[in-house]
């Protein structure tokens, strides 16, 4: 039975970018079998650093943006050790275990062609978009129904497809398509 991604349509997804919901991830691998699930950097630095005394961020924030800086996926990791030894020695291990056990799902994006990585370890893009959404949604307070609602957002998403911020390419997708040994069309999706 097709799954409903692709019922509605959506084919060729090759990574899902998102935070870690449970719920999202075990339906990023049952809707859309054969896509990489990438976990926001952003995110799991944010869950590592809230295990972190605060006189001590300063610190261990430029120790987690290390790995990421990393040339591969096997140097990253080398420096993932050395920087969960550096968190035990810190006596920080809740963080440390924290960083242990979500290491590898913050690295997917290393598997897809490296100019795009700085696009695709995070979900950026659409928490952008979400913001631009909420600010809208502000100013008008409280909706008279749903419908209102979801007027408004779609009226600014039309907006945003039709000005320039909507027609700039942010992902260069024929590396992408050379990489693939598929030829279908590749989207790269962000939910949040």
């Amino acid at each position: 039975m097709p799954s409903s991604a692709k019922l509605a349509g959506l084919s060729g997804v090759r990574l899902v970018i998102s935070d870690k919901c449970l719920g999202l991830v075990e339906a990023v691998h049952q809707c859309l079998p054969g896509a990489d699930w990438q976990r926001c950097i952003f995110h799991f630095h944010r869950n590592i650093l809230a295990k972190v005394p605060r006189e001590k961020i300063g610190e261990v924030a430029p120790m987690l943006k290390a790995i990421q800086a990393q040339e591969s996926k096997e140097a990253a990791k080398e420096k993932a050790e050395k920087v969960i030894a550096k968190l035990v020695d810190m006596r920080l291990r809740a963080a440390a275990q924290t960083l242990k056990e979500g290491i590898d799902e913050s690295l997917t994006y290393m598997a897809f062609p490296r100019n795009h990585w700085t696009r695709i370890r995070t979900n950026n893009a659409l928490e952008r978009m979400n913001r631009e959404i909420r600010r809208r949604t502000r100013v008008v307070g409280n909706f008279p129904d749903g419908r209102s609602a979801l007027m408004l957002v779609s009226a600014r998403l039309r907006h945003v497809a039709a000005t320039q911020w909507g027609s700039r390419r942010y992902l260069d997708m024929d590396k992408l398509q050379n990489q693939s040994p598929r030829k279908e069309a590749l989207e790269v999706v962000g939910p949040r």
